[in-house]
């Protein structure tokens, strides 16, 4: 099955790697936006960083992204003597994590701090919560840098994302890992439905479904380490709920652990 024919679906087994994934989405929407040169995309990219900045409020994500990386390296260590591994390939792996390690721990107090705590910030956090409420007689501070040249908006918000770089290209890298960790199985889902179990010995940490686009159907997973429940289902339509659909159903599974 091509990657351009297909829809993934991906399910963390665990809370830290779903929320390197939501950061990664953030991350992904807020580059996009960035470069739009439309006051609208100026506006989309400050509401992805206050999400960014959230996330980072609750949790302590630096300490989670290295030992993740620690492990991983770990890993990779106990692989660089078996058969048919590309020593180079794998030397410029470790030093990439080394390297991105080292960044982080450099990093003193919490990350992007000195934004989350701008008043500029504080101002939109506080209006963003009311429908519409960022308009500019609610924050004309706000409206003033919007109507800036692009180069200033551009450069400012380079700066308001910069300390998130690091951890981006961090969680980058953990994911590709991740991802491309195991093999892909082609398996088929009897009347829509699919169940399996993992064993609980590997340290599995994330399940790709991929279904043909040709497929009327989208993949619901449910489950944990131990056990997971794949249902196909029909999207709804008018007057319809979606259901899980009749048929049996192709797809690729992958059990990412590294």
């Amino acid at each position: 099955m091509s990657v351009t024919t297909a829809i993934t679906y991906e399910f963390p087994l665990n809370e830290r790697i779903r929320v390197f994934i939501r950061l990664e989405q953030l991350f992904q929407q807020f580059s996009h936006f960035s470069q739009g040169s439309t006051v609208a995309d100026k506006r989309a990219a400050i509401m992805v960083l206050l999400d960014i900045m959230s996330i980072f409020r609750r949790n302590d994500l630096k300490s989670e992204i290295l030992k993740e990386l620690d492990r991983n390296a770990k890993t990779l260590n106990k692989i660089a003597n078996s058969q048919g591994v590309d020593a180079d390939k794998l030397q410029d792996i470790l030093d990439e994590l080394a390297l991105i390690s080292k960044k982080l721990y450099a990093i003193t107090g919490k990350v992007g701090i000195n934004v989350m705590e701008s008043d500029l910030f504080q101002s939109i956090t506080q209006r963003s919560s009311i429908p519409g409420g960022t308009c500019s007689f609610d924050l004309p501070e706000y409206h003033y840098w919007l109507e800036q040249d692009e180069e200033i908006r551009v450069k400012d918000l380079q700066i308001w994302g910069s300390p998130f770089d690091d951890i981006r290209v961090a969680i980058d890298l953990i994911l590709n890992f991740i991802r491309n960790s195991n093999a892909s199985t082609t398996e088929v889902a009897q009347a829509g439905f699919y169940q399996f179990s993992l064993d609980r010995i590997q340290p599995y940490q994330l399940i790709k479904i991929s279904i043909d686009k040709s497929i009327p159907c989208f993949a619901e997973i449910s489950g944990g380490k131990h056990r997971c429940t794949i249902r196909f289902m029909t999207p709804a339509s008018e007057g319809q709920r979606s259901a899980q659909s009749p048929d049996d159903i192709p797809f690729e599974l992958t059990c990412c652990i590294f």
